[in-house]
């Protein structure tokens, strides 16, 4: 085996004093076998859509460029991986806040999306408390989640963005977010034209003109406080992979051991959720507009 030296290219063997056409062949074979392990059909991260506002999208020289095109707007969209229900993925608020704050920009206009925050108060690990009581919620403590906002919003305050949006998907930290909003604009007051905005509407429009419009269409009794008709029409306007849907046509009514609280989330629908996100969406872009408008 002198003349025949065994080397190993990624997993595979190949002789390094092989003939030419021998090697090329062989070189050929690793090159195959390696296309052949790459998963069909992967989708881009970043299609032209979410690239146009998702900063994560872009590169430092495109945010940049955009800023000094008058780019001043950007949304922090706060989500939460919680439990909510058996049918239900615990991605549900980390999906929906960044889909429909990129709506949002894009309606705006002249505004980009920053990454969401997935992690947020959810209940106490020691005992475990809230939706921390069911597996796949992840918590963090009120001190450290308000660190985590406040160090997004000066970071990007930081490099020139002057409305900085705070836009929640969730209700368990909407007075907190709230309170952070008042607590940056006081410390920013005459240091520049940065403010900060929470949009409260877009979140209150899910308990007040959506639970109508429900009520409306016959839907009251199952409207709840959690994983209920509401959330899951919500969650599959937006995308119906996190819905266990099959099973959950197949289900009794569930109740708080399964994490649902009041409600049936059974006769959801994505018709249904196309409506509230819709006047999630409108409540969102009046609110920043206005403010752009009275803070130009």
């Amino acid at each position: 085996m002198s003349n025949r030296t065994v080397k190993v290219v990624a997993g595979y063997p190949c002789w390094s004093r092989l003939r030419p056409l021998v090697l090329l062949a062989c070189l050929a074979g690793l090159v195959a076998s390696a296309m052949a392990e790459e998963p069909e059909g992967v989708s881009p991260a970043c299609p032209p859509a979410v690239r146009q506002v998702e900063l994560a999208c872009q590169s430092w020289t495109e945010i940049d460029a955009g800023l000094k095109a008058g780019t001043r707007t950007v949304i922090i969209p706060v989500g939460g991986t919680e439990q909510s229900g058996p049918y239900m993925a615990v991605g549900k608020h980390d999906v929906r806040a960044r889909v429909l704050a990129d709506r949002i920009a894009r309606r705006v206009g002249q505004t980009l999306v920053a990454p969401v925050l997935a992690y947020v108060p959810e209940g106490s690990t020691r005992p475990r408390t809230g939706h921390m009581r069911f597996a796949g919620t992840l918590s963090i403590s009120p001190a450290v989640f308000a660190g985590l906002v406040e160090g997004a919003a000066e970071s990007l305050r930081a490099q020139g963005f002057t409305t900085i949006v705070l836009l929640g998907d969730h209700g368990g930290y909407q007075a907190q977010l709230a309170a952070l909003a008042q607590r940056l604009n006081r410390r920013w007051a005459g240091e520049g034209a940065a403010r900060v905005l929470y949009v409260g509407a877009y979140y209150d429009v899910v308990a007040g003109q959506y639970a109508d419009y429900l009520r409306r269409q016959g839907h009251g009794v199952a409207l709840g406080k959690h994983a209920d008709i509401s959330d899951t029409s919500l969650m599959l306007a937006v995308d119906p992979s996190l819905v266990r849907e099959g099973l959950l046509r197949q289900a009794g009514k569930p109740d708080s051991a399964d994490g649902v609280y009041g409600g049936d989330p059974r006769q959801a629908t994505a018709e249904l959720g196309r409506v509230g996100t819709a006047m999630q969406v409108q409540a969102a872009v009046e609110a920043i507009s206005s403010f752009n408008r009275r803070h130009p």
